[in-house]
């Protein structure tokens, strides 16, 4: 069993689709971005923060850690803090190609590793009425960029290159890597 050092619903979601056990412990670290500080480094920072944070108080255990961003020329959107904000993000995010990085860290008694997916998407052109309907649902106000693509987000989405788990917050894939490297290999069946 390993420890997901997360509160996200959807890390959780995932790793039990795939049949993953363990426990949560959510990790209390200051989210805030440093100076001069850049996307893929925040959210390698973060993944690896939340990861040893835990770890030192989780002895012995490996302990699985993820953060994502999204990335406009630049630019990093992180939760919006209310409705007026989630609606400004999707208007920038319109019909523009972005990135979403999603950064995994792995740790085990002092001992940590990570990696990053980054992740093109492109919304659709939409609407103000469009955008306004979709933030009344309240899907956006606790996500990276103000949307969900595993939910009602996924309308706005006009196409994805590179990895959907990413985008949705646990890129399994370089999870399922990390934790080899820790002796906890994937199996299909327990």
């Amino acid at each position: 069993m390993i420890v997901l050092a997360s509160g996200s619903p959807r890390r959780r979601q995932l790793l039990e689709m795939i049949g993953l056990e363990f426990r949560v412990v959510p990790p209390e670290v200051d989210e805030s971005l440093g100076p001069a500080e850049q996307a893929e480094g925040y959210v390698t920072r973060l993944a690896r923060e939340k990861a040893t944070t835990v770890a030192r108080r989780e002895r012995g255990a490996v302990v699985l850690a993820a953060d994502t961003t999204v990335v406009l020329r630049g630019t990093i959107f992180g939760k919006p803090a209310n409705p007026e904000e989630a609606a400004e993000m999707l208007r920038q995010l319109e019909g523009r190609k972005h990135q979403v990085m999603t950064a995994v860290a792995v740790a085990l008694d002092g001992r940590v590793e990570d990696a990053l997916d980054v992740t093109d998407v492109t919304f659709r052109p939409l609407t103000d009425a469009q955008i306004a309907a979709y933030v009344g649902t309240g899907e956006p106000l606790d996500k990276a960029g103000a949307y969900a693509i595993q939910g009602k987000g996924a309308a706005l989405v006009e196409g994805i290159r590179g990895d959907f788990f990413g985008v949705m917050g646990l890129p399994l894939r370089l999870a399922l890597e990390l934790l080899d490297r820790f002796g906890v290999p994937y199996r299909f069946t327990r």
